[in-house]
């Protein structure tokens, strides 16, 4: 089945797949590391270490951690009467 039966073009669909590929890529490195840090934060960290020449593990191990008290801290709060905030 071509992706014209499918509804897509082909540049979009090649994307798709390669993005599908990175996600489950970034998955198993973060099962396998053991990180603590969410798929979205490791994602992002990659995109800014792109090119660094350090190991990826160690890489991986300086990506803060997305559950600290004090980044929520400094979260602005939208609706502080439902929160109870």
């Amino acid at each position: 089945m071509s992706p014209a039966h499918v509804g897509g073009d082909v540049e979009g669909l090649f994307a798709l797949v390669i993005a599908i590929a990175v996600y489950v890529l970034v998955a198993i490195v973060r099962k396998r590391l053991k990180l603590q840090a969410s798929l979205h934060t490791i994602l992002q960290f990659l995109s800014l270490a792109l090119f660094e020449k350090q190991p990826l593990d160690q890489l991986l191990a300086k990506t803060p951690d997305t559950t600290d008290s004090s980044i929520m801290i400094n979260q602005l709060n939208l609706f502080p009467l439902i929160s109870g905030h």
